[in-house]
């Protein structure tokens, strides 16, 4: 009957786990292949691709406005009564005219060449959007993987220590029952397995609410289980760590604030500049009659009817001078230039700030090494002093409480060093961002 017992219930867990399996995917992945489908997946840089797009897009239609453009034009006309010209009677019963014009550009006081400029600095400043925006992804998905990878190392530990308490129980119930110890202390470390079943549970739900969100970043169904592959760690120390700006997105993008404002100014100005254009066209009309009597000799008149069909040629060139409009144009120059000046407070202002999260992210990298240097030596202290309280309790020269302080210390011990490794990695990248690196 036992073994039949036995039987049914591996038969049972089996038959609970194999649903349990099929609802989870695995999916090894690598960092390089977390960055690749974030990339892939994300909204936001996408929206980055369209604004660029857009950007491009809008130079070339900048780059159109000085050459010449062709337009035609047809209309149709049905006017009700005649008109009279004199004794002549005018009609235009179904008149037509079709013609084309060309209008070309001469000078426009710099606003043309302004708008160009800016529509060219516009597609750059969207060219480094996107790249920011690239960044930020692969940020938040390096932060997703290492923070599912200590997670996950959390767990483990945890399960190692619960195996060792289980190891622990058994023997202190071993040793009540023979007498060798009191019911206190198995007490003791029922209540000290309790409390790492409860943290172990713990750690299994942030592994699950990791998991799930490192499945939103790379676009994977809620069901599929990522296993983070790159999860060794040899800690080496850093190489040397430049302050360096030049390559950083954020501060392009407000150099390029200052370009457009320059340009602002020029195109406000050239509305107090003289513009010129050149005009051309041509024009066919048909359909136009003029009804008269003729005078046929004998004092008899009839009827006549002549009906006009012909082209016109038009060249026209048109200049306009800006002579008064009680100061609007210098106004708008001045508000520009207030406009730059904004920009370029901006810019300075940006530039002390970025400089600044730039050292603060090179002394969390050189604090993080450190941070990995202290958590391994505590570790392996430790794991020696876990070792000895082990021993000495075995040969009951050191009480239950030792050992279990001593199982405390090196949880606690492997629990910083997990967090410190993987914070270092999440440092490394914040680096690499700060300084415009992260490609």
């Amino acid at each position: 009957m036992k073994v039949k017992h036995i039987y049914y219930t591996v038969a049972a867990v089996l038959l609970l786990s194999a649903p349990a399996a099929r609802a989870q995917q695995l999916l090894p992945l690598s960092l390089a292949e977390c960055r690749e489908r974030a990339l892939a997946h994300s909204e936001e840089l996408q929206q980055a691709g369209n604004r660029l797009e857009q950007a491009r897009l809008d130079r070339r239609i900048a780059s159109t406005a000085s050459l010449p453009k062709i337009e035609g034009s047809a209309t149709g006309a049905y006017v009700l009564p005649d008109i009279d010209m004199m004794g002549m009677e005018l009609r235009m019963r179904g008149t037509y005219m079709a013609g084309l014009t060309l209008t070309q550009p001469i000078y426009a006081g710099g606003k043309i060449s302004a708008a160009r400029r800016m529509a060219r600095i516009g597609e750059e400043a969207a060219e480094e959007q996107q790249r920011m925006t690239r960044m930020d992804v692969v940020v938040e998905a390096d932060n997703a993987y290492w923070t599912l990878v200590a997670v996950n190392g959390q767990v483990r530990m945890l399960e190692s220590y619960a195996a060792q308490m289980d190891t622990l129980y058994t023997q202190t119930a071993a040793a009540v029952e023979s007498g060798m110890a009191i019911e206190n202390d198995r007490l003791r470390v029922e209540a000290k397995r309790s409390e790492i079943r409860y943290q172990l549970q713990k750690a299994r739900n942030g592994a699950d609410l990791c998991r799930m969100s490192l499945c939103r970043i790379i676009g994977a169904e809620r069901d599929v289980r990522p296993v983070p592959t790159d999860t060794l760690f040899q800690p080496s120390a850093p190489g040397e760590l430049r302050a360096d700006l030049d390559a950083r997105p954020e501060l392009r993008m407000l150099e390029q604030q200052v370009a457009v404002g320059e340009q602002r100014i020029r195109d406000a100005r050239s509305e107090m500049l003289p513009s010129a254009g050149l005009s051309l066209g041509y024009t066919y009309y048909g359909n136009i009659k003029l009804n008269s009597l003729v005078d046929a000799g004998g004092g008899n008149y009839v009827p006549y009817t002549q009906e006009f069909r012909d082209g016109l040629g038009l060249a026209m060139v048109a200049v306009k001078i800006p002579i008064f409009h009680w100061g609007e144009s210098r106004k708008k120059v001045r508000k520009a230039r207030y406009e730059l000046q904004n920009a370029q407070l901006d810019l300075q202002k940006n530039t002390r700030l970025m400089s600044l999260e730039v050292e603060q992210a090179i002394r969390n990298v050189e604090d993080g090494y450190r941070m990995i240097q202290t958590a391994e030596l505590a570790l392996r202290q430790a794991e020696e002093n876990l070792r000895v309280m082990r021993n000495r309790h075995t040969a009951q020269m050191a009480p239950l409480t030792d050992l279990l302080d001593a199982q405390s210390q090196w949880q606690q011990a492997a629990s910083n060093r997990i967090e410190a490794q993987t914070q270092y990695r999440i440092y490394e990248t914040e680096y690499l961002r700060a300084t415009g690196q992260l490609e």
